[in-house]
């Protein structure tokens, strides 16, 4: 038997209540949330704000801080080179000045030796000869003058050298001219009270082995002189 139409209206009544309640209490709950994330999204920028805000102060500063100790780095590590270079430089002049004070000690034993009131007395003499190699078979000698048996006296004249030697398993003797390559080679000269290095140039042919130099003082008075010394010694 079919329901009549006033029997079917109250059902559809109370279905339709309990759908408007869901609907109801859906829609609050969607007020509810839309209520609290409003609360949430209003809060929180401010505050999102303020801390990046101040995290980006903190990376300011600790930037700044950073360049600050890099450039104190720096200075250091340049302020240590600069004393390095310094000291470096200071090393070199005392082992200069060491040198330097060697070499005036020397020199003061040397006039000791000639001048000096217990100086023993010796006439015109070839006191030292050193040779040095320039370039190739060019060499370069001096050779240090003394005397102290005529005290004031001017000493003057020339001086030459002659060489011994071999070449291609002979001996032979360099005259000056042939060291110095020119057939009128003139010799050098001296003047001296009581000492005087005199320096000059000479040239080796090819294939000569030196054995020993003979320096030849021809004094302006008084008699010629000669004194030999070993090659290697001299140009040791």
């Amino acid at each position: 038997m079919d329901p009549s139409p006033n029997d079917a209206l109250p059902a559809l009544s109370s279905a339709a209540r309990r759908k408007l309640a869901l609907a109801i209490v859906f829609v609050a709950a969607l007020l509810f949330g839309a209520w609290g994330l409003w609360r949430v999204l209003a809060a929180n920028p401010p505050d999102a704000r303020a801390q990046i805000a101040e995290r980006d102060s903190r990376l300011e500063a600790q930037s700044r801080i950073i360049a600050e100790l890099q450039q104190r780095v720096a200075t250091l590590a340049r302020s240590d080179q600069i004393s390095r270079e310094a000291n470096q430089d200071l090393q070199g002049t005392l082992a200069e000045r060491d040198e330097e004070i060697a070499g005036l000690r020397a020199d003061v034993d040397f006039y000791e030796r000639f001048v000096g009131a217990t100086a023993q007395r010796r006439g015109l003499a070839v006191h030292e000869l050193s040779l040095v190699r320039r370039t190739g078979e060019a060499w370069r000698f001096t050779a240090t003058l003394t005397q102290n048996l005529n005290r004031g006296v001017i000493n003057r004249g020339t001086l030459v050298l002659e060489i011994e030697g071999t070449r291609d398993g002979r001996l032979q003797t360099l005259t000056w001219q042939q060291l110095r390559q020119d057939p009128k080679a003139e010799p050098i000269d001296y003047s001296f009270r009581y000492f005087q290095e005199v320096e000059g140039d000479f040239v080796l042919p090819g294939g000569f082995n030196p054995t020993s130099v003979t320096v030849r003082l021809d004094p302006a008075s008084g008699n010629d002189s000669s004194q030999k010394f070993d090659w290697e010694e001299a140009a040791g």
